[in-house]
C-alpha cells in the first residue's frame, strides 16, 4: 500500500486510500480520517503518528506512585542515540512524547529537542517542576510545542508553570495522577486551576493520568467510579479545561452517555493508541508498544538499535500484532490494567 507524506508551512499531511492525517505542527490539532471523511481507522499500517521516548531516567522526586521506580541515580539517553533510533523510525511521525524527571537531568536534552525540530517533528515533554530556572522555560517554550507539569505539591508545579508562561508559553498542561489516595487533590487541583493566579489565564489544562499499579505505583488504589464520576462533574461545573490519558477514554465515555453534548465530547476523545498508532522507546532503545508494558507479565521489548526495518522487526513484529489484537478485542481498553 501506497502513502505520501508532505510538509507545507504549518502542516504536515499524510495521504493513502484508507488511512490519512493532517497534523498542526504549530497548534497541535490533529486530524485523521479512512477512504472516506467520515471513517475511522483503529490502525496505521505505516508506522506511529507518536513516539514515548525516555531520554532519562534520573528523578529526584521519588514518587510513591512512580510506576518506573525511577531515582536520583539513572541512565541518560545520547543524542547519538536518539539520532539513531530516529533515523530508523518512519516518515509518519508528527511529535514525540519526551519522559524525563529533572529538567537537568539529560545534558543533551536540548540538542535532542533542536534536532526534532529541524526534521520537523514536534518534542512535547513533561517535567517535574524541579530546579526550573528561567533559562530552562526559555529553552522548553521556544524548543517543545507543549509542556506539561507533574502535580506533586502545589508550590513547585504551580511556581513552573508560572514561569512557564512568563517565557511566553501558551501549551502548559498539568499532569494529576487519579487514584484512591489522590481523589482529594484531584478535586483540589480542579478547584485551584480557577483561582490559583499562577495558573489563572496561564493554564492550558489538566490531564488526569490513570494508575498503574506497578513499581512503587502497586501500593495504591485506582480511583473508585464514584469519585471518578464526582471529577469529572466537579471540573464541568467550574467550566476548566481538562483532559485524560487515553487509558481513561472508554471509561469518560461511559460516564458521558447521559450529556446532551456527549457526540461532540467522544470526538475529542482517543482510546489507547499503544501499537496503532503510537510506541514507546525506553532509554537503552528497547521498543514496546507501551511504557506500562515495559517488564511487564515477561514482555521483552525489541532492540530497535538492532533492526534494520521498523515495520517489518517492530510494527509489525509478533510482539506487537499481539498487543494490538488483545486491545481491539477489547474496544481499544488496556488489556494489561484495568
Amino acid at each position: 500500500m501506497d502513502y505520501g507524506v508532505k510538509t507545507s508551512g504549518e502542516w504536515k499531511t499524510l495521504r493513502s486510500t484508507n488511512y490519512n492525517y493532517k497534523f498542526n505542527m504549530k497548534n497541535g490539532l490533529f486530524v485523521r480520517w479512512g477512504h472516506a471523511l467520515k471513517e475511522d481507522p483503529q490502525f496505521s499500517p505505516f508506522g506511529p503518528e507518536m513516539a514515548d521516548i525516555e531520554v532519562s531516567t534520573s528523578c529526584s522526586r521519588g514518587c510513591p506512585w512512580c510506576y518506573k521506580s525511577n531515582m536520583n541515580a539513572g541512565k541518560n539517553m545520547s543524542i547519538d542515540t536518539f539520532k539513531e533510533i530516529f533515523r530508523a523510525l518512519p516518515n509518519t511521525l508528527t511529535q514525540i512524547a519526551f519522559g524525563i524527571g529533572d529538567i537537568d537531568a539529560n545534558p543533551d536534552l536540548w540538542g535532542i529537542f533542536r534536532y526534532c525540530r529541524e526534521k520537523q517533528v514536534i518534542p512535547n515533554v513533561t517535567i517535574n517542576g524541579s530546579r526550573l530556572k528561567a533559562e530552562y522555560a526559555n529553552k522548553l517554550v521556544k524548543l517543545c510545542g507543549s509542556v506539561a507539569v507533574s502535580h506533586y505539591e502545589d508550590d513547585t508545579c504551580f511556581d513552573a508553570v508560572a514561569l512557564l508562561a512568563k517565557a511566553g508559553g501558551k501549551q502548559i498542561n498539568i499532569h494529576q495522577l487519579m487514584s484512591r489516595e489522590t481523589s482529594h487533590e484531584c478535586l483540589e487541583l480542579v478547584k485551584k486551576a480557577s483561582m490559583d493566579q499562577r495558573l489563572v489565564h496561564h493554564l492550558n489544562a489538566v490531564i488526569f493520568l490513570s494508575l498503574k499499579q506497578k513499581g512503587r505505583g502497586k501500593t495504591l488504589h485506582p480511583m473508585d467510579a464514584v469519585k471518578f464520576k464526582e471529577l469529572i462533574a466537579t471540573a464541568f461545573l467550574r467550566k476548566m479545561n481538562f483532559g485524560f490519558d487515553s487509558c481513561s477514554a472508554n471509561r469518560f465515555l461511559d460516564v458521558i452517555q447521559d450529556l446532551p453534548n456527549k457526540k461532540h465530547l467522544a470526538m475529542m476523545v482517543e482510546p489507547c493508541e499503544a501499537s496503532c498508532f503510537s510506541c514507546y522507546i525506553n532509554v537503552d532503545g528497547i521498543a514496546y508498544p507501551c511504557s506500562f508494558l515495559e517488564d511487564q507479565n515477561g514482555t521483552t521489548g525489541i532492540n530497535l538499535l538492532r533492526t534494520q526495518n521498523f515495520l517489518q522487526d517492530i510494527w509489525f513484529s509478533r510482539e506487537f500484532i499481539e498487543f494490538r489484537k488483545k486491545l481491539m478485542q477489547k474496544n481499544r481498553s488496556c488489556p494489561e490494567f484495568t
